[in-house]
């Protein structure tokens, strides 16, 4: 009793405690899942009472006792063996059949859904969109740690993994979907409300797997277009002289381009020919760093609950491998003056 209370999390409904709870549906595929769960729920109680109950009342009534004849035996009684069989696929049945409508309705995408693709890396996960009403025609948008989706429409995620098998779970919209490399994977999601949605990659991946995480952030219609049209201008480059440049620097002439991208207006005028990093990429685009729905990084694991934004990326610039155990970022050994000027820079491009 104590083990299973230990996984058991008291809290209040109305407090904002519980950030995985998947019994808090708060969109239409989420709440398909639970309308499904509660019946077979309440059917498996029903089940486990009836069957414990005859185990309980066989061993009290007819438990062996001195110079007691053994029990009337049923073996061979037909009609009873065509009973208890007959009920248990009844009850399978009634649960197969509301089960099988849920596992169509959730793999099938609407035609006026909006596709995002959704890739999984050891230990963060990509978002790209493109195609959507208002882009230009081959334009393509790529963020990370956050996926921005407008409020009360449905959005198509096709998912597929870089390295090893993941799996995407925002438990309040929808539930887990493996992204496995070399093939493509589709989750429906969809936000009743704007406001920020909690998940986490439920497949251990790794050695930094309960570190990977996730917000689905929804927002209204017209946000989501006007976010949209912001992530696709270029980064500018900061004018010599300033705070930013001074940070700027300290990714165009470190290690930081070996593993991420940033879109500037004019890459060759404007930056070193090396700015653009080889086909070894595996770090998240730094374009729109500072936008004001990235509030997470380092897989959304970064900042802790309750530390100050600028506090947490100070701590992961300094020794990532501390932070987050067999990150793929190195320590680069930043001065404390360089974090800071790289700080500056970062949370300008918006």
């Amino acid at each position: 009793m104590a083990v299973a209370l230990s996984a058991c999390q008291f809290i209040d409904p109305s407090v904002e405690d519980a950030p995985l709870n998947s019994l808090d549906p708060q969109g239409p595929f989420a709440r398909t899942i639970d309308g499904l769960f509660w019946p077979v729920f309440w059917i498996a109680t029903g089940v486990f009472v009836l069957v414990q109950g005859a185990i309980i009342v066989s061993v009290v009534l007819f438990r062996d006792r001195p110079e007691r004849k053994e029990p009337k035996q049923f073996h061979g009684n037909a009609r009873l063996e065509v009973i208890w069989t007959i009920v248990p696929a009844l009850i399978l049945a009634v649960i197969a059949v509301p089960t099988v409508q849920a596992v169509f309705d959730l793999t099938e995408c609407g035609a006026d859904a909006i596709d995002v693709e959704v890739i999984g890396h050891q230990w963060w996960f990509e978002y790209r969109y493109s195609g959507l009403e208002g882009m230009p025609e081959g334009s393509t948008v790529e963020t990370a740690n956050v996926m921005v989706i407008p409020a009360d429409q449905e959005v198509c995620a096709t998912m597929t993994s870089d390295d090893v098998i993941h799996n995407f779970w925002i438990p309040k919209l929808n539930g887990k979907r493996y992204l496995v490399p070399g093939q493509e994977t589709v989750l429906r999601l969809q936000a009743d409300e704007p406001g920020t949605y909690f998940g986490h990659c439920a497949e251990f991946c790794g050695l930094s797997h309960s570190l990977m995480r996730a917000h689905v952030e929804a927002v209204a219609p017209a946000d989501f277009d006007a976010w949209l049209m912001r992530q696709l201008e270029p980064a500018p480059v900061p004018e010599e002289g300033t705070p930013e440049w001074e940070g700027y620097q300290v990714f165009a002439n470190g290690l930081c381009i070996q593993c991420h991208t940033v879109d500037f207006a004019d890459n060759d005028a404007n930056v070193s020919d090396n700015i653009i990093p080889p086909d070894a990429f595996n770090g998240p685009s730094l374009t729109h760093f500072g936008d004001q729905y990235r509030t997470v990084f380092a897989g959304a694991a970064l900042p802790e609950d309750g530390e100050d934004f600028q506090a947490a990326l100070k701590r992961w610039l300094a020794d990532p491998p501390t932070v987050k155990p067999g990150s793929f970022m190195p320590d680069l050994g930043l001065t404390e003056a360089e974090i800071d000027s790289l700080i500056t820079w970062l949370r300008s491009n918006k």
